[in-house]
């Protein structure tokens, strides 16, 4: 393996698909650029940062549908910047696991259709990555595909943790809890263990569009806010979290509304957008005055704080509460208005160390401490599709 070996990682989501470029310096895959393909822009482009540049390349493909145009086009700009004939494999973001994919996994035409067949328990999320998968497959066919899950950190929750109170015979049937964003917990807890070991007991607010928080013992996964899928949990950008099952009961029988209209009110109609009907941004609800924005923030802290302590009951105690993602590190707002709310557990939050998004964040005197770690599901990816390599 030579020094200029390249890995690439891909994020595929609804709307965008980010891109990773990693150097394979031995045992160790280190970023060297990354990029974002934006389907909602026009005219389409990719976005790539390489060091302090940034240049946004406009792509001749026209018709987002054109997969296989769009991955060509892309690859031949990134040549343009990097030695991309140098690339040893391509690590991918894949949702579900479910209960058969633990850990990452090479990916061959019957790894994909396993893949494929979890398409039922991510609905909205599985198709993407598979889609992109695919035709990388076609375009590059001798190129190593792998898998890293957002599920498969939590297979280590204890499976009274992980089950719903309904008839046995549906959990057998795969209808149980597997928590999501787990590629970016992994992150956090390998970065926890590194710069504050004595936070055994942990609760990790992955805080973004998609919001999830993780209860961390010893850096491994004992409880997920989300449970059988994304809209699980705490309030997001456009989801509700946690929601009376006979809403759904009754938006169906009393109001007649079909399963789509059902599914896109969860998935894209409620959360902070329905709360405020402002917007779904928790900075556009910061710069509102009307009252529904403030009621928005406060519910969503309330229900992050309230999360914190449910998971507090399942560690058996609390040493530190972790924020991360998009909202979570570049909020203090939000961070100040959870630890308000868990006050009376001790914890008290250091104002200026706050505000400048150091990563302690509480005060010396504070029982519980609070820190800032920015993620990175990029890296995980690479790392994950690095090992492979090396066992291949």
């Amino acid at each position: 393996m030579s020094s200029t070996d390249l890995l690439l990682t891909f994020n595929a989501g609804s709307s965008t698909i980010k891109i990773g470029v990693f150097a394979m310096d031995g045992a160790e895959a280190r970023r060297i650029g990354k990029g974002v393909i934006d389907f909602r822009a026009e005219p389409l482009s990719l976005g790539l940062s390489q060091g302090a540049q940034t240049v946004d390349m406009p792509l001749k493909a026209e018709v987002t549908e054109d997969l296989h145009g769009v991955i060509d086009e892309a690859f031949a700009l990134l040549s343009d910047h990097f030695d991309i004939a140098a690339t040893r494999a391509a690590g991918h973001r894949v949702v579900h696991g479910g209960d058969r994919f633990t850990s990452a996994i090479a990916l061959d035409a019957a790894a994909i259709d396993a893949v494929d067949a979890l398409t039922p328990l991510a609905p909205l999320h599985q198709p993407q990555a598979l889609r992109f998968i695919r035709a990388l497959a076609h375009l590059k066919p001798h190129l190593v595909q792998t898998a890293s899950f957002d599920t498969a950190f939590h297979a280590t929750q204890d499976d009274l943790v992980r089950r719903f109170a309904i008839p046995r015979a549906l959990h057998a049937e795969g209808v149980k809890r597997y928590g999501f964003h787990g590629l970016s917990y992994k992150f956090i807890a390998g970065e926890l263990t590194r710069k504050a070991p004595q936070a055994a007991k942990a609760v990790v607010a992955h805080l973004g569009s998609g919001a999830s928080l993780c209860a961390l013992d010893q850096g491994v996964s004992r409880d997920c806010s989300m449970g059988f899928s994304t809209l699980d949990g705490i309030p997001m950008a456009t989801r509700p979290g946690a929601l009376d099952p006979g809403v759904i009961l009754h938006l169906a029988g009393q109001r007649k509304q079909s399963f789509e209209e059902i599914e896109d009110l969860l998935y894209h109609r409620s959360g902070l957008l329905g709360l405020s009907d402002i917007s779904a941004d928790i900075r556009d609800l910061f710069n509102n005055t009307r009252p529904e924005a403030r009621q928005a923030i406060d519910l969503f802290t309330l229900r992050i704080a309230g999360e914190i302590g449910r998971m507090a009951v399942t560690l058996g105690g609390l040493d530190a509460v972790v924020f991360t993602a998009g909202i979570g590190e570049h909020q203090p707002e939000i961070r100040a208005g959870v630890a308000k709310r868990l006050s009376w557990l001790g914890l008290a939050i250091d104002e200026k160390a706050n505000i400048a998004n150091e990563f302690t964040i509480s005060t010396g005197q504070s029982p519980i401490t609070a820190h800032v770690i920015a993620t990175d599901e990029e890296q995980v990816i690479a790392d994950e599709a690095l090992s492979i390599l090396g066992t291949g």
